[in-house]
């Protein structure tokens, strides 16, 4: 027998006003995740009328990845009998994922013959997951370019080595410095200044597969994570980064000259990720310094 034949031989929950009223979603629930009922807030939610819900089960309308976990919850609530909460995903009938967040109580049946049944409560939290989103971004990427910052290009690296390290394959890092920009913004102004730094980001990301990882350190100073890269690959690749800084850049009406000092460091397969992580950053560190010097007048 399942959920929906076994509800109506039994006597079901009285929801009452405050369910019907309520601005959140909430479903009665057999112990088993079987919807009793639910209210119009849900219905608006799911995108399907309250009345079509009743007789679905809970993992009809969760996401498949996430089901193990709201069964595991059901089944933990059978045995505590108290309160659980789950952050979830729902679907509606066209496919679109809801994040949700889920508080689920149990209800002990009383002597007038309401069995055991679940009160769960639905809260649509779409909102603030786009807002940790945007702060995780933020926390991740330099706001002026948007390029990965300083603490995201170290994580992108520990990755590529690890997996170069796992994979047998080489790693190389990039260090990119504009000649000269402080003298840009003496001459033209910070505003100005700021645009080279979002032209030379677009200018670099153009010319990158799309497993590369540029970034900005800070200042004028960027970087490049290459995976699985030889070092003679990434030559190649600081000689096409240098043609599309030829030297100078229009930003807006102003034409500005713009040079780039690049240093290569490379890890083989072979190399300890933890020792390799700052050896390689050193190494083309030290050689953007010796280019600089050379391209110097």
């Amino acid at each position: 027998m399942d959920d929906a034949e076994a509800v109506g031989t039994v006597k079901q929950p009285d929801p009452g006003s405050a369910f019907t009223n309520s601005p959140m979603g909430v479903a009665l629930c057999t112990p088993d995740g079987g919807l009793i009922a639910a209210n119009r807030a849900l219905g608006d939610l799911l995108g399907r009328p309250p009345e079509q819900l009743a007789g679905t089960t809970l993992s009809d309308v969760t996401h498949p990845d996430d089901v193990a976990a709201a069964m595991a919850l059901l089944q933990g609530l059978r045995s505590s009998q108290g309160r659980a909460r789950l952050e979830c995903r729902f679907l509606r009938p066209d496919g679109t994922e809801i994040p949700v967040q889920v508080t689920t109580s149990w209800v002990a049946g009383s002597p007038d013959g309401t069995p055991p049944h679940l009160v769960t409560v639905v809260e649509d939290v779409t909102e603030r997951k786009e807002l940790e989103a945007r702060l995780l971004h933020l926390s991740a990427h330099d706001p002026l370019t948007g390029l990965p910052n300083r603490l995201l290009f170290r994580d992108r690296l520990r990755h590529a080595l690890e997996r170069g390290h796992r994979e047998h394959t080489p790693t190389c890092v990039l260090v990119l410095d504009l000649d000269g920009f402080k003298a840009v913004n003496d001459q033209f102004g910070h505003p100005t200044g700021d645009a080279v730094l979002v032209a030379v980001a677009g200018r670099l990301t153009s010319v990158l597969r799309a497993s590369d990882t540029a970034a900005r350190l800070g200042g004028d100073e960027f970087a490049v994570v290459c995976e699985n890269t030889e070092r003679t690959d990434a030559e190649h690749l600081a000689a096409r980064l240098r043609e599309a800084l030829p030297g100078t850049l229009t930003v807006g009406s102003t034409t500005v000259p713009v040079g780039l000092s690049i240093g290569i460091g490379s890890v083989d397969g072979g190399t300890d990720p933890e020792q390799a992580q700052d050896t390689v950053v050193r190494e083309a560190d030290a050689a953007m310094y010796a280019d600089k010097a050379r391209r110097r007048p």
